[in-house]
């Protein structure tokens, strides 16, 4: 109890709704708390109904996930009444151009986060910061001019979250100025896979699949829209949207629709050093939230999902959505050991001027974070029932087609591949014989 004691007021101080006695009977009951515009309303009554049942009948959800959910949808809630708000004193905002955005995908746990917060030491680079993804305007009658308490209110948040947490700072260090994914964008319109790491809720899974992301995609440019235009009105960036998530290579076709142009950067990790740590991570964000964790369901979610992750990339390798010059893939060798190196190469492919003094401000950024800023972590294949040679097999393909080194001891990867003729994709000459 002392430690109940110790965390409610911190919790209590993340939103004055997390503590509400009741929870909400239905997704119309959250919509009725928050006055929408009524093309609001519609476009997030599915899947919102969707999601609120699945935590509902699959989640089993403790109390302390109960209030989170509660919280989470009556902000994003209340961030798409302010939207729509801020579009009607400024009709601009529907016009602010989003150009040639630059996104990192790939694997997920292959430094892609290390390298998303190098890149944003470009000036020249928008970033969504944590603080901004949660709270995209100031309060309400907050004056020009006053002091912005949003980014103290997130860190207090967060604090309170790694209480509830413990270990996520060593294997996903945040604070509210880091660079937030995407992921945290288009779960307001209850549209993410963000969930599916949150919750255990395979019935919204389904509802995601079957539906798609195209909705979700084109808020997510809304949304860019809004924190762009608080910062430059309706003028196009003096720069470019740097931006981060693993999981739009489930929606690359959506991506492209909205995004023509696009700059894609994959970043490719033998799936051994990935997979424990994406369950690990599960795990950890999952645990607050419910009253069991099922870790050998959570190894079969995550290996599924990125076996059906790298057969599309495979694909997309062989039949590609985007021009090739749009496109770059890296290996998370060449990130984690040559990362100012790899920047350049980032630079070169699309024609970005990297001034000395960038440079040195991300080499400061490298020296200031000894392992990416990751803690000393250890992952066991049998924690969540991982079995590293069905693995190997099931990424056979993905690991020949992309040049991944492997970083565990296995058995010999079967040969198919190999025997096929299917050589290694190719970023440069150099990068095919670097360590």
């Amino acid at each position: 109890m002392s430690f109940v004691r110790r965390i409610i007021p911190t919790l209590a101080e993340a939103g004055a709704r997390w503590f509400a006695p009741a929870w909400p009977r239905s997704a119309e009951a959250l919509l009725d708390a928050v006055a929408l515009d009524p093309a609001d309303r519609a476009a997030v009554a599915a899947p919102l109904a969707a999601l609120h049942r699945a935590c509902a009948d699959e989640a089993a959800l403790s109390a302390i996930g109960r209030a989170g959910w509660r919280w989470d949808a009556l902000r994003s809630l209340e961030n798409l009444r302010r939207m729509r708000a801020e579009e009607a004193k400024a009709p601009d905002i529907a016009a602010t151009p989003i150009e040639r955005p630059l996104i990192i995908t790939g694997m997920p746990r292959s430094g892609t986060s290390f390298f998303f917060g190098l890149l944003a030491e470009d000036p020249a680079a928008l970033v969504p910061r944590v603080w901004q993804t949660i709270h995209p305007y100031p309060d309400a009658g907050t004056r020009p001019g006053a002091s912005d308490r949003r980014q103290r209110r997130v860190a207090r948040q967060l604090a309170a979250f790694n209480r509830l947490a413990p270990g996520l700072a060593s294997v996903h260090p945040l604070d509210a100025d880091s660079p937030q994914e995407c992921t945290e964008i288009t779960a307001q319109v209850f549209q993410s896979l963000r969930f599916e790491t949150m919750y255990q809720v395979p019935a919204y899974k389904r509802w995601l699949a079957e539906h798609g992301h195209l909705a979700a995609y084109r808020f997510h440019r809304r949304f860019l829209q809004h924190l762009q235009h608080q910062r430059a009105g309706a003028r196009a960036a003096p720069g470019h949207w740097l931006l981060k998530s693993p999981d739009h290579v489930f929606a690359l076709p959506t991506l492209r629709a909205v995004y023509p142009d696009a700059r894609l950067v994959f970043v490719h990790r033998d799936p051994l050093k990935v997979l424990p740590s994406v369950a690990q991570l599960t795990e950890i964000l999952r645990a607050p939230f419910t009253r069991r964790v099922d870790r050998a369901g959570i190894g079969q979610q995550v290996v599924q999902d990125w076996v059906n992750a790298a057969a599309i990339m495979v694909a997309e390798h062989a039949r590609p959505t985007f021009p090739a010059g749009q496109v770059l893939h890296l290996r998370h060798r060449d990130v984690v050991s040559r990362p100012l190196a790899t920047v350049q190469q980032v630079a070169a492919h699309f024609g970005l001027d990297l001034s000395a003094a960038v440079q040195a401000a991300m080499a400061r950024h490298i020296a200031a974070r000894p392992r990416g800023g990751y803690g000393e972590n250890h992952y066991s294949f049998a924690t969540h029932g991982l079995d590293p040679e069905a693995i190997r097999a099931q990424f056979a393909e993905y690991v020949e087609t992309f040049g991944v080194a492997d970083e565990v001891e296995t058995p010999p990867r079967p040969s198919a591949v190999r025997a096929a003729g299917r050589r290694p994709v190719g970023l440069t000459q150099g990068e095919q014989h670097a360590g």
